[in-house]
């Protein structure tokens, strides 16, 4: 039996407090997939535990983060911690790529990037509850071309923007008298877009697997978006 094999055998009979519901296979294959992108043999090389990355990471000034942890982790093939980072500590990195200066070459953020894709693509309940603020941000982006208006921004909408969600929606009266009146409200926007560029942008989502991901975390949004989506389709004459 291979180092590899005891390592499995171990951790078959191993409880992760919190995760115990999840099979070892079910974990397993999921870190298959985080192995298969084409990125990581790029993002990992080998931890010298310098402490570079983390010394680097604003996440880990306020957040029990470390990049390292995660990248060690994933090194050792550690598939249980792996999947508790996966449903936990991947949310609370920035992206902000700081990590990159690591002296051994490693990735730790390209390496989250993909364990993040990986929850989403396969609905994990971390994936769920970090993107259910940014439903509505999606929708509005596919219908109307735009992003966010002020009257979006209430605090039961989006509890994880923290104290500056209030800060606008106690004062949107402010910020209605500093915007074009057509951003006032979710249906509407500041400027106009082409409805081709709508449609091509949809195709784009649909193509390249992005509505795929929507669905899996949430699949309200992806119907009300195949049915907008569809019709437009359907008067401009696309198939798809």
């Amino acid at each position: 039996m291979t180092a590899v094999d005891d390592r499995s055998a171990f951790y078959k009979n191993t409880e992760v407090a919190g995760f115990d519901d999840v099979s070892y296979e079910e974990k397993e294959r999921l870190f298959g997939l985080v192995k298969a992108d084409m990125r990581f043999p790029d993002y990992l090389y080998g931890c010298y535990e310098c402490g570079i990355c983390v010394a680097a990471c604003p996440s880990a000034r306020f957040y029990d983060f470390s990049p390292r942890r995660i990248a060690q982790a994933v090194a050792r093939e550690d598939i249980e911690l792996v999947y508790q980072q996966m449903q936990e500590d991947v949310w609370e990195c920035s992206q902000c790529f700081s990590c990159v200066r690591c002296p051994r070459g490693n990735n730790p953020g390209g390496i989250i990037t993909v364990l993040r894709e990986v929850a989403v693509n396969n609905g994990l309940a971390s994936a769920r509850e970090a993107l259910e603020g940014y439903s509505r941000i999606i929708y509005k982006i596919m219908s109307t071309g735009t992003q966010v208006s002020p009257d979006m921004l209430q605090p039961d909408a989006f509890p994880d923007w923290g104290p500056e969600v209030k800060d606008v929606s106690d004062n949107l009266d402010v910020w209605r008298r500093a915007l074009p009146p057509e951003t006032l409200h979710t249906t509407s926007t500041g400027w106009d877009v082409d409805e081709r560029t709508l449609l091509e942008l949809y195709l784009i989502w649909f193509h390249t697997g992005a509505l795929d991901m929507i669905k899996e975390v949430d699949e309200g949004l992806h119907m009300i978006l195949q049915e907008v989506m569809e019709e437009r389709l359907e008067d401009a004459g696309i198939e798809v």
